[in-house]
This record gives structure tokens, C-alpha cells and sequence, in this order.
């Protein structure tokens, strides 16, 4: 196998492995920073070693092996800690008579505790949403920094720094590698959650650059997502998220035109969406419906989803039933942008001048002086009224609000529609 291919492979080892490895020997070392750079350590040496020797038959096991390796030799550095190097030290002996077919089985006892309490520590709320965000991706997803880089479009010292920080902030903290108490369970579980979402919303609807979406956040996203959802089956908000991620994934090859151009959800092509990921994301909903008596934000927002994927036309969605989901979700979380999203789905059930009644509250909420999306909306409804005067400013002041440059390129060209309509209307 060509050195190229070598490295390739590794590379698609170590994305499959990586968090494993670190979430076993954060647990042995007791210090995340520290289980990185020995997992960092080990796949180093398969880079110079295997393309040479060859990949072994089980990478995963060898990398597992050579990281714990590296784990003594730094304990035995560190006197202080020579009990917990005997530990160590017999339990590698244990897992060196294990033959290399069964590796992967006797590290099964543990990984699954091990994975969620490394997703636990990743997204601990002590930590910036940004840092929750970039250890995440670095330890759980197994991206590089220059990865996490691109996809978020900031320099690589940026994120190095954000990730460097953030286990600083947990060493110094002295945060346990455990699962939390059920006391807290609910609030880390919630920012579990929020980062996972984040991820894929910002590949699903990217905030700044040249591109309207970036798949491969949103493939992350969900990978992250399908693992916490095998990791805790029983919380129903997990597949709610899971669900709406799938659901709204399923749109991803519609929402761009053959030059990068966005396609809003009423103008796409319902044959491009993807039917088997709408099919899973309507597995994890009825998933998380049969645990839940009551459906969480998540959960509402999936079945929201669930509404579009089910009708083959735009004019078949039940937006009654959505203004009346999105009529939950305000009483269970209550927001501007929540507000603003019901305006949408009223004015899509009962007409525009019912939608444009809520959004002209909100015209005067602070949160939304800078949100592109208000006066993006409230252009829409005005065009719908006619007013296509008021359309036009509405949509070039959403067009200099957003930092997304596809996005910017749509706002122009609906203004410039809404003036051509208000010419043809005084004609």
C-alpha cells in the first residue's frame, strides 16, 4: 500500500478510534489533557511505523495498546503516583495475554461508560460554548484542529488556543471523570445537547463565509448525536435531537442550487430529500414519544420537521398543526426567535396579516436588533400583503445583516423582486 493510502486509512481509523482510545485512558490517567497526548503520542508512531509494517489487522487494539504503553512510562516518571502505576501496569499485562481478535471485546466493558463520561467532561458547563464546541469535535469527533478551523472559519491558533484553554480550565478545576449525579444530570445532559446542535446547525445553516451549508458539520453532528442516543436510550430528548438533525440533514442536497445558490424549503425539489434519513429521523421520534409523556424542545421541534417531510407538496404541510407545535414549544421555552418562527407557521395557516401581527411586536425586542432573520420575515409577509415598498427595505436591511455571503446574494435578489412587483403594481 502506497505511504498516501497509509495515511489515509489512518486517518479513518483514527476518526472511528480516537475517542475510545481517550475516553478509556482518560479514565486510567484521570486527566484529559493527558489521555490526548498519548492517544496524540500513539498515532504518531503509526505514522512512522505502519507504512512500513503495514496496518496491523485490528488498529484500534494496537493504537489502544501503544497509548497505555506511553501511559506507564509517563506514571513511572511520576513517583507520586506509583500505585496508580502498579494499577496500570497490571492491568496492560492483563490485556497483553488478551490475543489481538479479542481486544476490542474486553475493552467493551467499559467504553460505553467511558464515551458518555468523555462527552460529560467535553461539554461541561464550567467551559465557553466556543471551547465546548472545538473539545468536542477534537476529542469525540476526532478532527484535527486545522479541521475544526475550516469548518468554523477562524485560524488554527484559534482553536488550538480555545482547546489548550479549555483543558486548562478542567485541570485546574479539578473536574471528575464521571458521570453526573442524577441532580445534575438534567443541566449537563441540556448542554450535551445545545453543543451537538450547534455543530450541525452551523453546518446546516452556516452563519459567515462563501458557502450556505457544510455537510460534513452536520455528518459530525449526527455521529455524535446516533452514539449519545446508544449511550443513554432512555432520555427522550436525545432522540428528539437526534430526530430533528436527521430530518432536517434529509434537506441538505435540496437546499443548494447547481452554483451554491440557497433554495428556501417551499422552492425545493421533495424528490432530492433523502427518504431513508427522514425514515430514521421518524424512527427516533416515535422513539423519543414513547418515553416522554410530555415532548421537549427537541422532540417538538423534530415533530415540527416531521410536519414538512411528510408532505410530497409544499400545499399537502399541515401548517395548523405546526403553529399549533410551535404554540408548545413558546409555552415550554419561550423566546423572540420562538416567537418569530410561530409568526411564520400562523401566517402560513391563517394568512400573512396574522404572522405580521407578532413579528411587528417584535420589531421593538433588543435580542433581535441584529437578527437577519427578523426583517427577513417581515419582508416576506409584506410582499405577501402587496406592500412591496416596505418589502424591499425589509430585505435589504436583512441583507446587510447577515454575515453569510449565499445569504447576503438571496436578501438583494428579493428585494429586487419586491421592487419590480411594486413597479409592475403602480403601472
Amino acid at each position: 500500500m502506497a505511504t498516501s493510502d497509509t495515511h489515509r486509512a489512518i486517518d479513518a481509523v483514527w476518526r472511528i478510534e480516537s475517542a475510545k482510545i481517550i475516553a478509556s485512558l482518560t479514565r486510567m490517567v484521570g486527566e484529559v489533557g493527558l489521555a490526548e497526548d498519548l492517544a496524540q503520542d500513539a498515532l504518531v508512531i503509526a505514522l512512522e511505523r505502519w507504512p512500513e509494517s503495514g496496518i496491523p489487522n485490528n488498529p484500534g487494539a494496537w493504537l489502544m495498546a501503544t497509548a497505555k504503553h506511553r501511559a506507564v512510562d509517563q506514571l513511572r516518571r511520576r513517583t507520586t503516583l506509583e500505585r496508580k502505576h502498579e494499577q496500570l501496569g497490571r492491568e496492560l499485562e492483563i490485556q497483553q495475554a488478551v490475543s489481538e481478535a479479542d481486544f476490542d471485546t474486553a475493552l467493551d466493558d467499559d467504553i460505553g461508560d467511558d464515551l458518555l463520561r468523555l462527552i460529560f467532561t467535553a461539554c461541561h458547563p464550567l467551559l465557553s460554548t466556543e471551547a465546548r464546541v472545538a473539545l468536542t469535535l477534537r476529542l469525540i469527533g476526532g478532527l484535527t484542529t486545522w479541521e475544526i478551523a475550516r469548518a468554523f472559519l477562524v485560524t488554527e491558533a484559534t482553536i488550538a488556543q480555545r482547546i489548550v484553554r479549555a483543558k486548562r480550565t478542567l485541570a485546574e478545576a479539578h473536574v471528575p471523570f464521571e458521570n453526573p449525579s442524577e441532580s445534575v444530570r438534567a443541566a449537563r445532559l441540556s448542554s450535551v445537547l445545545e453543543v451537538i446542535y450547534l455543530i450541525f446547525n452551523e453546518g446546516y445553516s452556516t452563519t459567515a463565509g462563501d458557502d450556505w451549508v457544510r455537510p460534513a458539520l452536520c455528518e459530525d453532528a449526527l455521529r455524535l448525536g446516533r452514539i449519545l442516543a446508544e449511550l443513554v436510550p432512555h432520555e427522550p430528548e436525545v432522540h428528539g435531537l437526534v430526530a430533528l438533525m436527521e430530518i432536517q440533514a434529509s434537506r441538505i442536497r435540496a437546499r443548494v442550487g447547481p452554483s451554491g445558490e440557497p433554495i428556501l424549503l417551499l422552492d425545493q425539489n421533495r424528490l432530492r430529500w433523502d427518504q431513508l434519513l427522514i425514515r430514521r429521523g421518524l424512527v427516533a421520534l416515535e422513539r423519543a414519544e414513547k418515553l416522554g409523556a410530555a415532548l421537549g424542545p427537541y422532540a417538538l421541534q423534530a415533530a415540527i420537521a416531521a410536519c414538512h417531510a411528510r408532505a410530497r407538496i409544499p400545499a399537502e404541510t399541515d401548517w395548523a398543526r405546526i403553529a399549533a407545535l410551535y404554540d408548545a414549544l413558546a409555552q415550554l421555552m419561550p423566546s423572540p426567535v420562538v416567537e418569530l418562527n410561530r409568526a411564520v407557521a400562523l401566517s402560513m395557516a391563517y394568512g400573512p396579516a396574522a404572522g405580521l401581527e407578532i413579528v411587528d411586536l417584535l420589531t421593538s425586542e433588543p435580542s433581535l436588533e441584529d437578527y437577519h432573520l427578523l426583517p427577513s420575515v417581515r419582508g416576506d409577509l409584506l410582499a405577501r400583503l402587496g406592500r412591496f415598498d416596505e418589502a424591499r427595505a425589509e430585505f435589504e436591511r436583512a441583507a446587510t445583516l447577515t454575515c453569510n455571503t449565499r445569504e447576503r446574494e438571496l436578501l438583494f435578489e428579493r428585494a429586487r423582486t419586491a421592487e419590480l412587483s411594486a413597479a409592475d403594481a403602480g403601472r
